[in-house]
């Protein structure tokens, strides 16, 4: 297993099997706080109860941040489905708003680019809704820059932000 730790308190580490049913309850909390708790998003993938499975491929990995112990958030990285392998996507990044502003946003976006880069990734996509202000900000500080319309085949109609940035 592989642990990073921030502070004596938070750790960031690779999904276990035991974490779906938690990290589900974050990923629909921080969805519903901002209003994506509606078809063509997250909200109601499958693989949002089953986010250990979902992540198991290779050059796939996502990362959950815990607060003494308790799952707070998570992020992750898997290839973009429909382009040619070369593009991968930061997928889930969610915190719980009573733990927003520490840095783990930061730290989880900075593990999977890492990850990313190493699994010969050239560049990362993502989607996310307008009103997640902070995240946009986040993602433009890392280098992400928008994009007119989605790439890809995410599945997710419901999101209408997209960004790309080069590794």
């Amino acid at each position: 297993m592989s642990y990073f730790y921030v502070m004596n308190n938070i750790v960031i580490k690779k999904i276990e099997f035991s974490d779906n049913q938690e990290l589900a309850i974050v990923v629909r909390k921080v969805l519903t706080e901002f209003g994506g708790n509606r078809p063509n998003t997250a909200y109601f993938d499958y693989d949002t109860d089953h986010m250990f499975e979902a992540y198991q491929g290779k050059n796939e990995v996502y990362f959950v941040a815990k607060v003494d112990g308790e799952l707070v958030g998570g992020s992750g990285i898997k290839i973009l489905a429909g382009n040619s392998g070369e593009i991968c996507e930061l997928q889930k990044l969610y915190i719980n708003s009573n733990i927003r502003g520490l840095g783990i946003g930061k730290i989880l976006v900075q593990k999977c680019l890492d990850f990313a880069k190493e699994a010969g990734y050239k560049k990362c996509y993502l989607e996310t809704f307008p009103n997640m202000d902070a995240a946009i900000n986040l993602y433009k500080k890392f280098g992400f820059l928008h994009l007119e319309k989605p790439i890809g085949d995410t599945g997710h109609g419901g999101c209408d932000v997209w960004m790309i940035k080069e590794l």
